[in-house]
């Protein structure tokens, strides 16, 4: 497993991370066991870094990694939380009060006595340009809660935004072969800031593995049915916000040009996204055993050639960047 590290961060971490959100809710059911297998799956495997959320499965997510990492005192892992998402999304209800209760209960959630990262969870616009939020953060790290901050974004403009910040360690950002914006700015200037760069939806919501069809169901607890189109939270974070019948048909062409690298579908995308300059770890979800072992193998993949990345650009060109590019 390759590692990366930025220099905000102040710490190597595996390329390819484990999303979690899939342990908490939202993506149909998954046993605490399962969960637990999965976690023991990823670090087999070279994993070094948890994604998770306040909200997810409103506190499951955290406390099924905080008592995996109790029964593995041994593992130095790195798990990156979020909050913000606990309230209505406006500017007034991201206060220094709110934020000592969220990151307390994280705490307490993950057996940690100072979080690893603290990532505000995809805020209006207007939470990322308050000088009083970041103070509210920085008082976090004075007092020992939590060690680095990031944001998580919805849009490449507001990524910037975060990026220009100077105490902010990591920004996490929808990036994969149907979303390329983030490409044209926010990783130059991430790589020129020292701040990491956290691709979340690697895999399009499960399009770019490939196994779909314009007839697949998904359940009714999962958002892929319930957010396809926003109706639950932005619509860029379900199949990255495009339309699920031309992701199907794009996923098909990406599975061929994986295929003449010797690769799967799923093992392409998040090796090509690993590779990226600017790009410090991936966060794939994984529901099973065999989903964990297979994301992580796309963090020791040698470097694809340069006519792969052409081939991604232009399906993207040709699928997507109409519909997508101005929007996120």
């Amino acid at each position: 497993m390759h590692t990366r590290t930025a220099v905000r961060l102040g710490r190597e971490v595996s390329v390819i991370g484990l999303g979690t959100w899939q342990l908490g809710a939202d993506w149909g059911d998954v046993t605490e066991a399962d969960a637990a297998a999965v976690l023991q799956a990823a670090v087999e495997q070279g994993v070094t870094m948890f994604d998770t959320a306040d909200v997810y499965g409103d506190g499951r997510s955290e406390s099924i990694i905080g008592t995996f990492l109790a029964a593995h005192p041994e593992l130095d892992i790195f798990v990156a939380t979020k909050f913000g998402r606990r309230v209505a999304q406006q500017a007034e209800f991201y206060t220094a009060e709110n934020f000592r209760t969220w990151v307390d209960r994280s705490r307490a959630n993950l057996r940690m006595d100072t979080l690893d990262l603290v990532q505000l969870h995809c805020p209006p616009s207007e939470v990322i340009e308050s000088d009083v939020v970041f103070e509210a953060m920085d008082a976090l790290v004075a007092d020992g809660s939590i060690a680095h901050y990031g944001v998580s974004v919805e849009t490449s403009a507001q990524a910037l935004t975060a990026i220009a910040r100077p105490h902010v360690a990591s920004v996490q950002i929808v990036l994969n072969a149907f979303r390329l914006k983030p490409l044209d700015e926010v990783l130059p200037a991430a790589l020129e800031a020292g701040v990491a760069i956290i691709a979340r939806v690697p895999l399009a919501s499960g399009l770019l593995s490939g196994k779909y069809t314009a007839d697949t169901v998904f359940a009714a607890n999962d958002h892929r049915t319930f957010n396809r189109h926003g109706e639950s939270f932005d619509a860029g974070e379900t199949f990255s916000g495009v339309d699920f019948e031309q992701g199907v048909a794009a996923a098909q062409e990406f599975a061929g040009f994986a295929d003449s690298q010797g690769l799967t579908a799923p093992v392409a995308a998040l090796a090509w996204l690993a590779q990226l300059p600017g790009v410090t770890t991936v966060i794939p979800g994984a529901r099973s055993v065999a989903q964990a072992k297979s994301n992580s193998s796309a963090g020791s993949v040698p470097a694809l050639s340069p006519e792969f990345t052409a081939q991604v650009h232009d399906l993207y060109d040709r699928y997507f960047r109409a519909a997508v590019h101005s929007r996120w």
